[in-house]
C-alpha cells in the first residue's frame, strides 16, 4: 500500500515539483486566496487617557506631591529632598560645647559650676589638689567638670616634670634662668586658662588629650551619681 504524501513530501531537486504539487493540491494550494486589507486606522473611542497628563507619566516616589505638569523627560532625574546629615556622637574627652558656667551646685563637691571649672587650673599646687579631689568626688554625669579636672591634672603633672628637668639642668650649669622663665610662663598660662574657662570659652589642650582621657577613665568617683 502506497503511503499517503502531503504537499511538502517532494524532492526539491525535481524539476517537476511545482507541476506535481499543483496536480495534487490544485492551483489554490488547498486554501482561500489572501484578502487585501484596506481602510483607515480607527480612532481610539476613549479620549480620557489622552487628556489625563498623569496617565502615562513615569513612576514617581509616593512621598512626592503630585506634579502640575507631565514629567519633563525620563532622562532628567527627579529631585528628592537631601538626606539627613550624620551627626557624630560627642566625645566626652574632647572639649564640651562652650557655654558660660552657671551658678548651680556641682554634685559631689557642692561648689558652683564656675568655681569647679576654674579652680583645677589654679597655680601653686592648688589646682593639682583640686583636680584630684574633683575626679574622686564628682560623678561621671558631670562631664564638663570632669573634663577640665582631668585636663588640669595632666597639665600640672606636665609642668612639674618640665620644672624638675630645668632644676637638674640648673644644677649642672649653675644657671636658673631657664627654670625661672618656665615658671613665669606656666603661671601666666594657668591664669589664662582660669579666665577662659570662667568665660565659657572652649579650652582644649590637644597634647594633653590622651593623658586627660586616661585620668578620667581610671579615677573612679566615689559618688557614681
Amino acid at each position: 500500500m502506497e503511503t499517503k504524501k502531503s504537499k511538502y513530501d517532494t524532492n526539491p531537486l525535481d524539476r517537476d515539483v511545482g507541476r506535481n504539487a499543483d496536480e495534487v493540491w490544485g492551483e489554490s494550494g488547498g486554501s482561500a486566496p489572501t484578502q487585501q486589507v484596506g481602510g483607515n486606522t480607527r480612532e481610539v473611542p476613549n479620549e480620557e487617557a489622552r487628556r489625563n497628563v498623569y496617565s502615562e507619566a513615569p513612576t514617581r516616589r509616593y512621598d512626592n506631591p503630585p506634579l502640575e505638569a507631565p514629567y519633563p523627560s525620563v532622562f532628567v532625574p527627579p529631585t528628592y529632598p537631601p538626606p539627613a546629615q550624620y551627626q557624630p556622637r560627642q566625645n566626652i574627652y574632647q572639649s564640651p560645647v562652650s557655654a558660660e558656667p552657671t551658678s548651680r551646685r556641682v554634685s559631689g563637691i557642692g561648689l558652683s559650676e564656675k568655681w569647679a571649672l576654674m579652680l583645677p587650673y589654679a597655680p601653686f599646687y592648688i589646682g593639682l589638689i583640686v583636680s584630684l579631689l574633683e575626679l574622686f568626688l564628682v560623678p561621671r554625669n558631670e562631664v564638663k567638670v570632669r573634663f577640665h579636672a582631668s585636663q588640669a591634672l595632666a597639665l600640672h603633672i606636665g609642668i612639674l616634670i618640665v620644672h624638675t628637668l630645668f632644676g637638674i639642668i640648673s644644677t649642672i650649669t649653675d644657671s636658673s634662668l631657664g627654670g625661672t622663665l618656665f615658671k613665669v610662663a606656666a603661671f601666666v598660662f594657668l591664669i589664662i586658662s582660669m579666665i577662659r574657662v570662667s568665660r565659657g570659652e572652649a579650652h582644649h589642650i590637644t597634647p594633653l588629650a590622651e593623658p586627660a582621657k586616661w585620668f578620667n577613665e581610671h579615677i573612679e568617683p566615689r559618688n557614681q551619681g
